[in-house]
């Protein structure tokens, strides 16, 4: 009987260190599970650095002066030497117009030449008055005149250098009311771009703006602001700025697509990884998280422009700050983090 007593003590001190083990394990497994529900997370602390406040604007290259040929009167086109896409220069002859006019003309001329001189050979041995000398002297002037007028009409010379962008005519036809060619200057050439009335103050005369063209990629050209207009659109707040191109190797021509970037000089802005950077889903909005305290916060940021593997920060986020760069996908407002960088 003694027996079974000790043997029934023995079990029942057995079993309650077992319970007491048992609990101890239970105790230390959920403080564990504890620590490992804290999201792990990689934190950067940005800084504030200059950037250059860069624009760009979009504008198409236009010639500084376009001239358009035509006769002053109808006349049968003879001949056009040139071609849309042609380069000419100035008093080269462009077009012939139908001479018969002319060479009539020109017998005049001749005829009234004759007899000025035979007039003048008089007056000089008072075989003629002077009113008959300045008679024959006026018509010739006047007919001298109308010849070179109408040689001017007869033969178009470029007035500029430049190239040929419109042909309206083939030879044969007749002169109607449209030009017969269409010259623009391509040196210099320009564009015209349309700036926020904010950076006024940041534009002046002079200033050299890089531009890129469409038609030669990767290549940069240099242009000069040479006006800047003195009054503010009220309707969309900006201001024209007229940009100027060299182009002393006919390179830039008109019509072209042209994008160009002005430089407003650097403000000081603070700069985050792309990786910080969050996306609200269904919105445009962008949020950072930011640490301190072993807590995050989530904050609506600014963004200005994209600079390498950075984006400039508007508002929303100050200097020395530490932000969030991996781990967000378990984060929400206000929850602790476990720092694991």
């Amino acid at each position: 009987m003694r027996t079974h007593f000790k043997y029934a003590l023995l079990m029942a001190a057995t079993a309650a260190m077992l319970c007491a083990c048992g609990g101890t394990s239970d105790e230390n497994s959920t403080a564990g599970e504890s620590s490992e529900t804290l999201p792990q997370v990689k934190l950067q602390r940005v800084v504030e650095q200059p950037v250059a406040q860069l624009g760009t604007y979009s504008a198409t290259v236009e010639s500084d002066v376009v001239n358009n040929l035509s006769p002053n009167s109808n006349l049968r086109i003879e001949k056009i030497y040139v071609d849309v896409g042609d380069f000419v220069r100035q008093g080269q002859v462009l077009v012939q117009l139908d001479a018969a006019d002319l060479q009539q003309l020109k017998l005049q001329v001749d005829n009234q030449q004759l007899e000025f001189n035979r007039t003048a050979s008089l007056y000089e041995v008072g075989g003629a008055s002077k009113s008959e000398y300045d008679d024959a002297k006026m018509q010739l002037d006047v007919l001298s005149t109308q010849y070179q007028q109408k040689l001017q009409n007869t033969q178009l010379k470029s007035p500029i250098t430049g190239v040929v962008t419109a042909r309206n005519y083939d030879d044969g036809d007749m002169y109607a009311s449209q030009p017969v060619l269409t010259i623009e200057q391509t040196q210099p050439v320009k564009l015209l771009v349309y700036v926020p009335e904010a950076r006024y103050k940041y534009v002046h005369k002079g200033m050299s703006v890089p531009l890129t063209l469409d038609a030669y990629e990767g290549e940069t050209f240099q242009s000069t602001v040479t006006t800047v207009y003195p009054s503010i659109n009220s309707d969309t707040h900006t201001f024209p700025v007229e940009l100027t191109i060299d182009n002393t190797d006919q390179r830039v021509r008109p019509g072209m697509f042209a994008r160009a970037t002005i430089n407003f000089g650097e403000i000081d802005r603070v700069l985050i990884p792309d990786e910080a950077i969050v996306k609200q889903i269904g919105a445009g909005d962008r949020y950072v998280y930011s640490y301190q305290d072993g807590k995050v916060s989530y904050d609506k940021v600014e963004l200005g422009r994209h600079l390498e593997n950075y984006y400039e920060i508007l508002s929303g986020v100050e200097p020395g700050t530490q932000v969030v760069v991996a781990g967000q996908s378990r984060l929400r407002d206000g929850i602790a983090v476990e720092v694991i960088n």
